[in-house]
């Protein structure tokens, strides 16, 4: 069978969620006998044809000369492509920027599109943004033939919203084993003796809610920021913060063997993520061994369960920073639970294996 996957800016993987995703995807079908085409942006940097047995399309993306328009300009250049490949399915990540141009999809192939999350939900964009991305989510369900789900919310949303059904496939993780206490040494930390967070630096990660509990709790030891901040919000938080020399900025760090270990040696991992569903950062942090400090909502809560400690509000984040000890019982047996669940549910095996049962369901079943 013949995969095209759209809607990344590529593998191996320098960005972030779907990229990871559909990096772990292409190389688990390829060892499945599958035949991939991921694409690829044309600034991408690797620039070879293939990669470890996937081939590679480099489009055209000018996403870096005129900003957001570009990602319309790049998925148009692939969809175009992608009509010329003779593919069995297409795998549509996402459709933000994709889904306008639904209808120049190839009319003979099976298109399946992964939802993500409710982008129309996030907090940055103005009314008229928010308008648009439920018009584009409209779309996106109107021109695919199959939809796939996350995570149970959004299934549960897609059905009650467009009385569609959709395949569950979760995101995955692989279980991390070989933490580097080296890593530490750059940083100028010490194990489980500093807390931190990765996000990307937006309002509904609840960056600012956990600053002030920081803020707050007052503590000496290193609270860790990672994500981009040379941003509008970033700039805000850090000239908020500044007073607080605890509350450190480090960027962005895209080697998951360093953000792994990062995790694994931290004292309370914060996770603010309040859109979407299953979060591939979180589930990162499960399988890192993370005791985790999550906020309280139901996308969290059922992946989650009772293996992590909640917040709502700043109070919140400050009672659990003063409180918890990190080598207590209650707490390993919670780094333990998340760990097993890794395996027995979100591990990239047994979801390349879910996406794979997918495609075999639905190939020539043309819906649109």
């Amino acid at each position: 069978m013949r995969i095209a996957i759209i809607g990344t800016r590529g593998i191996p993987n320098y960005y972030g969620g779907f990229e990871q995703c559909a990096e772990y995807l292409a190389l688990g079908l390829v060892k499945r006998g599958f035949e991939v085409i991921v694409y690829n942006s044309h600034h991408h940097p690797y620039q070879e044809k293939e990669w470890n047995g996937v081939k590679l399309v480099h489009c055209y993306d000018p996403e870096d000369k005129i900003g957001t328009a570009g990602q319309f300009i790049y998925d148009l250049n692939c969809i175009l492509d992608v009509r010329k490949q003779n593919c069995d399915i297409i795998l549509q990540l996402g459709y933000t920027s994709s889904s306008v141009w639904g209808w120049l999809l190839p009319k003979n192939v099976v298109v399946t599109t992964n939802m993500d999350g409710l982008e129309w939900k996030r907090t940055k964009y103005s009314e008229k943004v928010k308008k648009f991305l439920r018009y584009a989510e409209s779309l996106g369900v109107k021109y695919s033939d199959h939809l796939i789900s996350d995570s149970i919310g959004i299934q549960d949303y897609l059905k009650d919203k467009y009385k569609k059904d959709s395949t569950f496939i979760a995101y995955g993780a692989t279980l991390f084993e070989q933490p580097d206490v080296k890593i530490l040494q750059e940083y100028k930390l010490a194990p489980y003796a500093y807390n931190m967070l990765i996000a990307r630096l937006e309002p509904e990660n609840s960056i600012e809610v956990i600053l002030d509990g920081v803020a707050m709790a007052n503590l000496a030891i290193p609270f860790l920021v990672v994500g981009k901040h040379e941003t509008t919000f970033g700039n805000y938080l850090k000239e908020k913060f500044a007073a607080h020399s605890q509350i450190q900025f480090i960027g962005g760090i895209y080697n998951i063997g360093i953000l792994n270990s990062l995790r694994h040696y931290s004292k309370i991992y914060f996770h603010g993520h309040t859109v979407g569903g299953t979060n591939p950062s979180l589930l990162e942090a499960m399988a890192s061994s993370s005791l985790i400090c999550a906020n309280d909502n139901p996308f969290n809560k059922y992946i989650l369960e009772d293996d992590a400690i909640y917040f709502q509000n700043a109070a919140d984040v400050k009672k659990h920073l003063l409180k918890v000890v990190y080598d207590q019982d209650i707490y390993q047996t919670m780094l333990s639970n998340n760990r097993d669940k890794i395996t027995r549910i979100y591990d990239w095996e047994l979801i390349v294996d879910q996406y794979a049962n997918h495609f075999a369901a639905v190939k020539g079943q043309l819906n649109r």
